[in-house]
């Protein structure tokens, strides 16, 4: 099997005030929390918004390891929503000591291009900084980070330093190279 070099940088924030936020988009767009949590929901924007930029390390996940991991207190899943149709998710999962990692990000396809992914990041990471004040007990938010990859969209970077992240660390790994699992054939030609 031949490999691809992928390159993954880490971004952090470590105060509130390093957020600079993007103006929201035009329209219909709202971004709502999905508090119940749904397997079936989560593994859709996984899927969508991941399938052709090879996320493939939850794919195998069995329905019980979804509601296992959705469960835990702290996660959060914010939807970003154009005029009621699901556009893109941002994914909360935090760590002992006021860490939230922003674990998953990003649009489906048909939606990228449009403004939406800076005022998402935008809305889920000020929900990152505010995650204690949902769940009594938490820690309060003292950094919050994320990782992004040469595999992920061109703008990937330059929407993370918009909004106030600093990179922290890059490392270079092989990986399989493989195949961009869908959601279907020919599903992202526009």
């Amino acid at each position: 099997m031949s490999t691809l070099t992928v390159t993954t940088w880490s971004l952090e924030q470590t105060s509130p005030a390093d957020l600079r936020p993007a103006t929201a988009p035009e329209g219909d767009v709202r971004v709502v929390h999905a508090e119940v949590p749904s397997p079936e929901f989560s593994r859709f924007l996984y899927a969508s918004v991941g399938g052709d930029i090879r996320w493939t390390d939850r794919l195998g996940w069995s329905y019980a390891r979804w509601q296992e991991y959705l469960a835990r207190p702290g996660v959060e899943t914010w939807v970003a929503l154009d005029r009621g149709t699901p556009a893109g998710y941002v994914e909360l999962d935090p760590a002992d000591e006021g860490v939230v990692e922003i674990a998953y990000f990003g649009l489906i396809p048909a939606f990228r291009g449009r403004r939406i992914g800076g005022h998402l990041l935008s809305y889920g990471t000020a929900r990152a900084w505010d995650l204690a004040d949902r769940w009594p007990g938490r820690a309060p938010t003292k950094r919050v980070w994320l990782h992004t990859c040469s595999k992920d969209g061109e703008h990937a970077m330059d929407n993370y330093q918009r909004r106030g992240f600093r990179l922290f660390d890059t490392k270079v790994e092989e990986e399989p190279d493989v195949p961009p699992p869908g959601p279907w054939a020919g599903a992202y030609l526009a």
